[in-house]
């Protein structure tokens, strides 16, 4: 084996593993406008959650106005230590006004911050479209249900941290 090989044979690699979620408890914080399109959101997420093994019993759906308000329950939500991963949800379509920038920057922002403040996954499921045809691919038909995705990322970013606070579950390639 060449000194090359022995090297990248050497290399340790921290993925996010989707097992063992039994004990993970998630918060989806949901903005009501556009419900329509955001209640298939809040579906795919909590179908995937359950699909990789979390218990009902652990996951709480928060509903507020709309995606700018997200970004505050996400905070409370993450002060109260009651999840390991906060899921944000909600639907933001353009209109004929600036607005639309204006809510989709500043829920992003907020809950980036969020993330950051507390150490802790915070996901943006937020989409934000051009238009309801889009909105509606991205909650379930053509393009996959972005609420689902959502919950995924928080599952893998939980996985992550925790490899990352654990050395026993990094795995040498």
């Amino acid at each position: 084996m060449s000194n090359l090989q022995q090297q990248r044979n050497d290399v340790t690699h921290i993925d996010g593993n989707l097992h063992e979620n039994t004990d993970v408890r998630i918060g989806i914080v949901v903005g009501r406008f556009n419900g329509f399109v955001v209640e298939s959101l809040v579906d795919g997420a909590i179908d995937a959650l359950l699909r990789h093994g979390v218990s009902g019993s652990n996951i709480s759906v928060i509903r507020v106005p709309g995606a700018f308000e997200l970004p505050l329950v996400a905070q409370r939500a993450a002060e109260s230590d009651r999840f390991d991963a906060i899921v944000a949800l909600g639907a933001i379509i353009r209109g004929s006004t600036p607005h639309f920038d204006i809510v989709a920057s500043e829920s992003a922002k907020g809950l980036s911050a969020v993330a950051m403040d507390y150490n802790l996954p915070v996901t943006n499921g937020i989409i934000t479209t051009d238009s309801i045809e889009q909105a509606i691919e991205r909650s379930g038909t053509k393009a996959g249900n972005k609420g689902a995705e959502a919950a995924m990322v928080a599952l893998e970013m939980i996985a992550v941290l925790s490899q990352l606070d654990s050395d026993d579950d990094i795995v040498s390639a």
